[in-house]
């Protein structure tokens, strides 16, 4: 789900931006990136920030693990799948986030409905030898996994820069005289895009100041004679 945090470095030692690194979190080994230094001001923008300590730069046998992990992960997805519809459950599974370490497996999903998965969790810790974390997910969430580009041409902005993904209206759309077409103002979940969202307070101020100008949508003069 793209974690960002706060990580102190292990030794003192120095990163830079773009260092692959491993991390200890709550959730155990991880791989991760470092994007900046956490100053006052980036951590600023983030709301109750993932904690931890870089404890090394990845090395060749570390990234050759994450890719092998990352080949298990297509299988066990596979395997989770036929649990899941063995046991009947209404959820629709979307990934699987295999930890590092190895200290647990993230299953996300998809589903209208309260589940008991209690018999899934079971078969799948007995199957991978490891702790199985459930996590429910919306439709953002799983573009958020899942997308690549959008209509735009662009990478999605939910799996690029957007730290949280903002509620977006209909509201936004009309100031903005968007097409109400819900085919052209979806995103990849199937929701109104999180761009409307972005330059709505513009739109907001400059219908405000529109509203307050004497005779915006008067055309007729008084000539002086």
């Amino acid at each position: 789900m793209r974690f960002l945090g706060v990580f102190t470095a292990e030794g003192g030692l120095e990163y830079r931006r773009g260092d692959k690194v491993i991390a200890r979190t709550d959730r155990g080994l991880e791989a991760g990136e470092v994007l900046c230094e956490a100053d006052r001001y980036a951590v600023s923008y983030l709301t109750e920030p993932t904690e931890g300590q870089i404890l090394r730069k990845m090395t060749r046998d570390d990234s050759r693990e994450l890719a092998q992990i990352k080949d298990r992960t297509h299988e066990e997805i596979k395997t989770c799948r036929q649990y899941v519809e063995r046991l009947g459950l209404q959820m629709t599974l979307i990934d699987m986030d295999h930890i590092f370490g190895g200290e647990r497996i993230v299953v996300y999903y998809l589903s209208e409905s309260r589940v008991d998965f209690r018999e899934l969790v079971r078969q799948l810790a007995s199957e991978f030898q490891t702790r199985i974390e459930m996590r429910q997910i919306g439709v953002r969430d799983e573009a958020k996994l899942l997308a690549d580009y959008g209509d735009c041409g662009n990478p999605v902005c939910c799996n690029t820069h957007l730290i949280q993904m903002p509620p977006v209206s209909m509201k936004m759309a009309k100031l903005q005289k968007a097409t109400l077409d819900p085919t052209k103002i979806s995103g990849r979940c199937g929701r109104l895009k999180c761009c409307l969202r972005y330059e709505y307070e513009t739109y907001e101020q400059d219908a405000e100041f529109q509203s307050q100008t004497p005779y915006q949508n008067d055309r007729s003069f008084t000539p002086d004679l």
